[in-house]
This record gives C-alpha cells, sequence and structure tokens, in this order.
C-alpha cells in the first residue's frame, strides 16, 4: 500500500533510536505499575480475618475495598494530570508512589475501620498519580510506532500485579498467621493481615528509589502545532469536540473492553463453583495463573502486532485493532460459561483473557498518536475516569445485577457472564468502527504537516 503518512511515519521512527535510558524508565514504572495493582487487591485475599477483627459486615467491607479506593483514584486522575502537562512528571510519579506506599503501610496498623478507610483513600490518591504522567512520559522516551510496543509491557503491570495480589497477599498472610502475627517497635502486636499490608507496601520505597535515576524527558512540542507546555482546560476540550467521533470512539471502547475485563475477574472464579462444584482455592490457583501466563501474553503479543501493521501502511492500526479485538473476543467469552464441562470453560478463557488484556497497548497508543504533547495526560486521565467509572464502578455489578434481577438464581451466573459480552462485543466494534476514518484522516493530516 503506497501511503505517504505511513512512509512517513516509518522513516522518522527508523532514524530514531531509542536510548537505554527508555528502556529503564519503561522497567521502573512497569514495576510501579505491578505493585500498584499488588497494593489495591491485596485486600482481596483479607476478607475474612478483617471482618473478624474489626467486626464489619459484608457490605462495610466493601466500602473499604471498592468505594475508598475507587472513588477518589477515579476523581483525582484529572486534576493530577492536568498538573502532570505542566510540570515535572518524574517527581508527581515520585510523590505519588511514596504517599501510596505509606498509606498502604497504614493500612497495616490500623486500629478501627474509620482509620482503614482513610488510608485506603490515601492508597487510591498516590495510585491516581502514575498512569497519565506515565503514559505522557513513554510517548516522550519512544518515537510513535514503537509506542504500542512500549505501552503493552506497561500494561502488563495489570496481569502481572493483579495475579501476584492474590499469590503474594496469600503467601505473606499464610506466614504471619502461622506466627500470630508480629511485635513493631512503637506499634506493639500486629495481626496477621496488617503485617500482609505492610509488607506488601513497603517496596514502594525501593521503587522511588529507582525511580531517582530516571530523568524526565523531553516533551516532543515538535510534533504540536502549538510550540507550548502549557494547555488550558478550554483548549483541551475544544480538542476532544473537534475530534470527538475519534475520542468517543476510542474512549468507548476502550471502557467496554474494561467492563468486560472487571465483570470477569469478579465472577468467573465464582461461576466456576457455582456450575461445576470446583474447590474455591482450586478454582482460585487455576484462574489466577492463567490470568498471568495468557493475559500477559495478550498484551505483549498484540501491542507488538501494532507496529508491522503500520509498516504495511495500515496508519490506524491502533484504532483498528479496537474493532478486530471484541468481534474475535465475542465467540470464546459468550461460549466459555455455556460450556458443558469445567475444562471446556478455562481452556476458553484462555483466549477470552488473551484479548481482554490485549487491547490496553493499542488503546493507549491510539490516543496518544492523536492528542497534541502539551494535553496528553490530560486525556489520558479522562479515558481512564471513563474505564474505571465503567470498569471498577459497573462491570461486576452489571453481572450481579442479571443474576439477581433478571434471571433470579444463583446458578444462572454463567448466563449473566455470557449475556455480558453478546451485548459489549457489538457496541465496542461499532465504536471503534465509527472512529477509524477520522483517525486515518487525522493522522495523515498531522503527518503532512511534519
Amino acid at each position: 500500500m503506497n501511503n505517504p503518512a505511513a512512509k512517513h511515519a516509518t522513516s522518522a521512527a527508523d532514524s530514531e533510536q531509542v536510548l537505554p535510558s527508555a528502556y529503564y524508565a519503561l522497567g521502573v514504572l512497569l514495576a510501579a505499575y505491578i505493585l500498584s495493582f499488588i497494593d489495591r487487591n491485596v485486600m482481596a485475599v483479607l476478607i475474612g480475618p478483617i471482618r473478624q477483627d474489626l467486626q464489619i459486615s459484608d457490605f462495610q467491607y466493601s466500602l473499604l475495598h471498592g468505594f475508598a479506593f475507587s472513588m477518589f483514584y477515579i476523581a483525582l486522575g484529572i486534576p493530577i494530570a492536568r498538573l502532570a502537562d505542566q510540570s515535572n512528571r518524574k517527581w508527581i510519579i515520585t510523590i505519588g508512589i511514596f504517599f501510596w506506599s505509606i498509606m498502604c503501610c497504614l493500612c497495616g496498623l490500623a486500629r478501627n475501620v474509620v482509620m482503614l478507610f482513610v488510608a485506603r483513600i490515601g492508597v487510591g490518591v498516590g495510585e491516581a498519580a502514575l498512569s497519565p504522567p506515565a503514559f505522557s512520559m513513554l510517548s516522550d522516551y519512544f518515537p510513535p510506532e514503537k509506542q504500542a510496543r512500549a505501552f503493552a509491557i506497561y500494561s502488563l503491570g495489570v496481569t502481572i500485579g493483579g495475579g501476584l495480589s492474590s499469590i503474594i497477599g496469600g503467601f505473606v498472610y499464610k506466614y504471619f498467621a502461622a506466627t500470630n502475627g508480629a511485635i513493631l517497635p512503637l506499634f506493639g502486636h500486629v495481626n496477621p493481615w496488617q503485617m500482609t499490608f505492610i509488607c506488601v507496601g513497603a517496596p514502594g520505597l525501593l521503587i522511588v528509589m529507582l525511580l531517582s535515576f530516571v530523568k524526565e524527558p523531553t516533551r516532543r512540542l515538535d510534533r504540536d502545532p502549538v510550540k507550548t507546555n502549557d494547555s488550558s482546560i478550554k483548549e483541551c476540550w475544544a480538542h476532544l469536540k473537534q475530534h470527538r467521533r475519534i475520542y468517543i470512539g476510542v474512549m468507548g471502547a476502550n471502557a467496554l473492553l474494561t467492563m468486560m475485563t472487571y465483570g470477569t475477574l469478579a465472577w468467573f472464579i465464582e461461576f466456576m463453583i457455582r456450575s461445576y462444584g470446583v474447590p474455591r482455592e482450586a478454582a482460585g490457583t487455576q484462574f489466577g495463573l492463567l490470568y498471568i501466563v495468557a493475559g500477559s501474553l495478550g498484551a505483549i503479543v498484540i501491542g507488538w502486532l501494532v507496529q508491522p501493521m503500520v509498516k504495511r501502511g495500515m496508519i490506524d492500526a491502533p484504532a483498528r485493532m479496537l474493532l478486530i479485538i471484541p468481534c474475535v473476543l465475542a465467540v470464546p467469552a459468550i461460549a466459555g460459561p455455556l460450556s458443558a464441562t469445567p475444562e471446556m470453560a478455562i481452556l476458553l478463557a484462555c483466549p477470552t483473557l488473551f484479548l481482554l488484556n490485549g487491547f490496553y497497548g493499542p488503546g493507549i497508543t491510539a490516543l496518544q498518536m492523536v492528542t497534541p504533547n502539551r494535553m496528553k495526560a490530560q486525556v489520558s486521565a479522562l479515558s481512564l475516569f471513563f474505564a474505571n467509572l465503567f470498569g471498577l464502578a459497573l462491570g461486576p455489578t452489571i453481572v450481579a445485577s442479571l443474576t439477581d434481577f433478571v434471571f433470579a438464581d444463583d446458578a444462572a451466573l454463567r448466563y449473566s457472564l455470557a449475556a455480558m459480552p453478546a451485548v459489549l462485543c457489538p457496541a465496542a466494534a461499532l465504536l471503534a468502527y465509527q472512529a477509524l476514518k477520522p483517525y486515518r484522516e487525522l493522522i495523515t493530516k498531522n503527518a503532512d504537516a511534519h
């Protein structure tokens, strides 16, 4: 395919070498992302002992686990990203990691519900300072045609961190449960679940030290029509409005795929237990390992495919991948929960998790490629806002609502899991499809301008 924009993008990318410092920064940011998922999700392993020690109900526990973290995490992402587009991104991330690590450790020192609630808020606030500035930094460290792979590697934090949170959390809790907790100077006796928080929070201080060797990259102002670091909220909104078909399509597809991801993560293990009688521990271990392996492979492989697609002239490859994924995903995602045997359900979960984790890299890249540098962190935060709002808040709830209010039968959980992709996959594909033409036009226009 003879495409001037594609040739321009490819030649520019090939002429620009990626420095070792970029890969070091990517490695440190990936480590931070992995730790963020461990720190936010480890609480799921500690439900029983926390409820017992604090004498709280399931609903109260859900407020500690979900609301305290996610609502503040979602709300603060955009203002922090606004700051990142104007200030030193490395220091914003450094302060965020330090803060959430300290607050995670303070979760382990909480003596009542209020203290734990406040500490969980702190974890969410700190973690809100990571991804939007990280996306912006990586887009400056790596040339456009290599960003999909960089973002795919960074997105491994979701699968690796999500899987390790249950594995490490369970191991640490079991270790301290055998010794009935520990005695800490100044704080006295600390219960096993509290020591688990402290142990998973403390490594964040090591990440802070490693981050001190990361350099704040120079912003690629040569790729902006306006040569400035500053972007007003009004200007950012005007850009989004002008190219609304692109942003609605890309952000919308990302949000719907994220909803399916969180819905699957929340209920697949319980589906295995209810539908096939698989023991809880076996179901959790099986799914956790599968999530790490299949999810990580999906993030890497699909992210890696974008660059050769662009080199062959498909300049809309990142956005096009958001169309391809839900079309292919629909088959295993619907058939898996309806399988007659647990072996078949697990087998079909492999491509489902592969694809559900493969869209992160292309989704991030698609936004970065069409967004002026001076507003990239803000747009990333807006995309994360919708993804987390739909994913964290609505994904698991939709599955539960279908089971309780539509099928009115706990054993019908499998039909709820099958119904979710049956509706959301076509919707995500339609959103991505309507964004392709304006996406190609804008990429070509930007390439011609430079």
